[in-house]
């Protein structure tokens, strides 16, 4: 079953590119979508999963070292989590130019 869900964080375009850019160019597993936006406050983004196990691999072992790094070096601290909005998800569709 899917997972999908959005967040916001308090970040700007420069710090995401930080993320990214240490990320590294391998997609997750289980990734279906990401899309990061603008807000007043920062970012949002929406994210789809295959499921919810792929999406806490990738948090635990990918994105917590990096967030650790990039955004307590921002920010001067690590924020808490995100609060997060679980989506129901009927459909997603992706291009075949997403990558």
């Amino acid at each position: 079953m899917s997972y999908a869900f959005t967040y916001e964080v308090p970040i700007d375009p420069d710090v995401y590119a930080r993320i990214k850019q240490e990320l590294g160019p391998e997609l997750p597993p289980g990734m279906i979508l990401h899309l990061a936006h603008r807000t007043e406050q920062g970012l949002r983004y929406l994210e789809v999963w295959e499921s919810k196990e792929a999406y806490l691999e990738f948090v635990e072992n990918r994105l917590h070292p990096v967030i650790d790094r990039v955004v307590t070096a921002a920010l001067g601290f690590r924020p808490p989590e995100p609060p997060i909005t679980m989506l129901e998800v009927v459909d997603v569709w992706v291009g075949s130019s997403a990558a």
